[in-house]
């Protein structure tokens, strides 16, 4: 228990590290150009500490939730002092404002790219090279699903592998004239045969075709399925690196992790219900989304059990995540804010080609309405995924 509790501090404080240097990566970004930074700070509600350095109040407020960086004039809406007026933020070129707004996102990508080296220099980073159908072992026979030939085999119990010459190192190339590339693909196409079935296979620097008659075992939901009784050889679940290789794997490994976060982000609405199901006590599907609450309580339970890969994992994954979620083009996000900027850069370039004069600031009253309704939308979705979090949590072996 003092393990799985130790994880879930250390993984809530890695959260609030997050969102501090996402906020410090906007407040680096606009004092570099000049723009005036009245605070920055670290949680929300009641102060419970601040100080004054030059013109920058810093603090830290009672709810440890997220946290700002208040720069004049971000909007044309904000008010300013008449100090602070000649350096409001939306007085900038837009493409300084752009840098300013995605400052945080990036600062994101950049801390989870660093979680991933040290995590590649250290543990080695997770083998995401499917599984060859290359065969490691040829079974005295096939049995039904879950079992293994090791437990014994029947009296007159098929052994097609075996029967058809297939041996140890092996490569399936296609069966019945499906290529099968992956042991995956391999095993689904066998699943769905009975009786003779053609085996392409590389032994060695020869291509052969074996007949192999499919034979039908039990599966553990009642149905029945082929199977030819082999094993696969399965490569190692991690890659380690030294220092400069590691550069090269983790920019790799970071591109199929973006490619995962929004292929993610996109199956949310569907995952939805799910979420409600296991609210109401229905078995918590581990691909479910979970809130900061539920992503601290696998933290932990990685900790317990020595898991400290995944923890780490997911510690990089949660960074890309936030950093994707905050450059979608929706108000009250950054991506929102930054979706304004290049409207009024467009329309001002049509209004030239018109022969008109550049328009004023977007006035954000009117795209209040919408804000409120992703506002609701979001609320509603956090609420939803911190109820499902603490009354029917994911849970790593348990």
């Amino acid at each position: 228990m003092v393990a799985w509790i130790l994880g879930v501090i250390l993984f809530a404080l890695g959260i609030c590290i997050s969102v501090a240097l996402h906020e410090a990566g906007h407040m680096g970004a606009a004092k570099m150009f000049g723009m005036r930074v009245r605070r920055y700070f670290i949680g929300f509600g009641p102060t419970l500490w601040s100080f004054r350095r030059g013109e920058t109040e810093y603090g830290l407020k009672a709810i440890p939730a997220g946290g700002f960086c208040d720069i004049a004039g971000m909007t044309a809406l904000d008010e300013v002092t008449p100090d602070e007026a000649p350096r409001a933020m939306w007085r900038y070129p837009t493409w300084k404002r752009f840098v300013v707004m995605v400052a945080g996102s990036v600062t994101h990508f950049i801390l989870g790219f660093l979680i991933l080296y040290v995590m590649a220099i250290t543990m080695g980073l997770p083998n995401t090279e499917p599984v060859r159908p290359e065969i490691a072992s040829v079974n005295q026979c096939v049995v039904d699903k879950g079992n293994t030939s090791e437990d014994g085999c029947a009296p007159g119990a098929p052994a097609p592998a075996k029967d058809a010459g297939l041996r140890e190192g092996d490569l399936v190339l296609s069966v019945d004239g499906t290529p099968t590339p992956t042991w995956g693909e391999m095993v689904a196409k066998v699943e769905g045969l009975s009786g003779p079935a053609e085996f392409e296979v590389r032994r060695g620097g020869e291509v052969l075709t074996l007949t192999v008659d499919v034979a039908r075992v039990s599966a553990p939901n009642g149905e029945q399925a082929g199977a030819i009784g082999v094993s696969v050889a399965l490569p190692p679940a991690m890659i380690g690196y030294g220092p400069l290789d590691a550069v090269g794997g983790t920019v790799s490994f970071t591109g199929d992790m973006f490619v995962g976060v929004w292929n993610g982000l996109l199956d949310i609405p569907e995952k939805v219900p799910a979420v409600i199901e296991a609210i109401g006590g229905g078995e918590r599907d581990p691909n479910t989304p979970v809130s900061v609450v539920g992503a601290s309580i696998i933290g932990g339970d990685a900790v317990e059990q020595g898991i400290w890969e995944m923890f780490v994992l997911l510690l990089a994954t949660l960074n890309f995540f936030i950093g994707v979620f905050n450059l979608l083009p929706l108000l009250p996000l950054d991506g929102g804010h930054i979706a304004v900027l290049f409207y009024e850069k467009v329309r001002d370039w049509l209004r030239r080609l018109r022969g008109k004069p550049a328009g004023g600031p977007v006035d954000y009253t009117k795209l209040s309405a919408v804000t409120m309704v992703f506002v609701v939308i979001g609320g509603a979705f956090m609420l939803l995924t911190l109820t499902a979090d603490i009354v029917n949590p994911i849970r790593i072996g348990q």
